[in-house]
């Protein structure tokens, strides 16, 4: 979704996001222990939580011309709301490098989706 990935491209904190997988994805904050970027992630989560978005009606105008005054002005939009879930690690102590660490921040993540989504769980 659009709307996620370019919240997570502004993510604060100096992290960098990455695609993963179909549905997953990853940020990175180089040189920073994981306490440190709890709260730019929590920013984050919340951000993307508290946005609403209006769904499109089904029988909305096609073209410009037609639509035109139209578009936006339906009473009876309806919104929704994305949240995310996410699972924090760092490679601190990790021997295994990369593939380690992204082990173990899945355990995390796995742990938000466990402890109700919308969330944020750290690896220890």
């Amino acid at each position: 979704m659009k709307l996620v990935a370019k919240k997570m491209m502004n993510v604060s904190g100096g992290g960098r996001a990455y695609r993963y997988g179909g549905e997953e994805f990853t940020i990175l904050f180089t040189g920073q222990r994981a306490a440190e970027t709890i709260s730019h992630l929590e920013t984050l989560r919340q951000s993307i939580a508290d946005y609403k978005l209006v769904l499109r009606e089904s029988d909305r105008p096609g073209d410009k011309k037609e639509g035109e005054g139209k578009r936006g002005s339906s009473s009876s939009s309806t919104s929704v709301s994305v949240t995310i879930s996410i699972g924090v690690a760092e490679s601190g102590e990790r021997d295994g490098g990369a593939n380690e660490v992204m082990k173990a921040a899945d355990k995390a993540l796995y742990r938000a989706k466990l402890s109700g989504r919308n969330r944020l769980c750290c690896e220890k």
